[in-house]
């Protein structure tokens, strides 16, 4: 199934943000392969656009817990050997959220408990 862009900017519209809380599902601890079509974020452009971006999006921050980390890799674009379209020098964010192993999730804990 596909949106059109009017559908999209149609349901866009009606999205308040109101009510709304972030809770991405995570990706099981020890996954392999691909994450493809799992929630999570793909910024792509200058700095200034991606940080815009991340900063509406904060309450992502959440999810780097004792649960939970978040995957975060902000890099630099390097040109691509025969693609002229590649915007070298731009930037591009991704993040998504890995579930912790029952290891780091102790460890964490205990950690928590000495704070205390």
């Amino acid at each position: 199934m596909r949106l059109t862009k009017s559908e999209a900017l149609e349901h866009w519209r009606t999205l308040d943000g109101q009510g709304h809380q972030l809770r991405p599902t995570p990706i099981p601890y020890k996954h392999r392969g691909s994450t493809y079509g799992a929630d999570g974020l793909r910024i792509e452009g200058s700095r200034d656009f991606i940080d815009c971006v991340l900063a509406r999006v904060r309450d992502l921050m959440q999810c780097e817990n004792s649960e939970t980390r978040l995957a975060l890799n902000y890099q630099q674009v390097e040109p691509r050997e025969g693609k002229a379209t590649t915007y070298a020098g731009q930037w591009v964010c991704y993040v998504k959220v890995h579930e912790r192993g029952s290891e780091a999730q102790m460890a964490n804990a205990f950690v928590g408990g000495l704070r205390k």
